[in-house]
């Protein structure tokens, strides 16, 4: 029986997982993307807790350009927030996604930012 689009994306997420975790000296970068907005989280696996998180779906997100344009802008502010609570290197996780267009777009802004990885 062949699997659904979506199926496909969570086989290769639980596969990805099996080797990215996050740490408290190396969060892990989780993307999400939905049809409208983008979701970005710096997550340490160990004591399960979210670090810092952005999203284009933020009162204070300008919505301007296309949908890569605010997904490079969650991207940097993403990186903003975790510099300021003190990380510089992650582990990034693309959720099952193609590293292709927004995610690229995010991890692209991410960088930018001045995140590591």
């Amino acid at each position: 029986m062949a699997l659904t689009k979506s199926e496909k994306r969570l086989r290769i997420k639980r596969r990805v997982r099996k080797s990215i975790n996050g740490t408290a000296d190396r969060p892990r970068l989780a993307v999400y993307r939905s049809n409208k907005e983008i979701y970005a989280q710096l997550i340490n696996d160990v004591d399960g807790k979210t670090l810092a998180s952005a999203s284009s779906l933020e009162k204070d997100f300008a919505k301007e350009g296309n949908k890569s344009d605010m997904a490079k802008a969650v991207g940097k502010k993403v990186a903003e927030r975790a510099t300021a609570a003190g990380f510089e290197v992650c582990a990034f996780d693309r959720g099952g996604y193609l590293y292709h267009g927004r995610v690229k777009s995010l991890a692209e802004g991410a960088r930018e930012g001045g995140l590591k990885f």
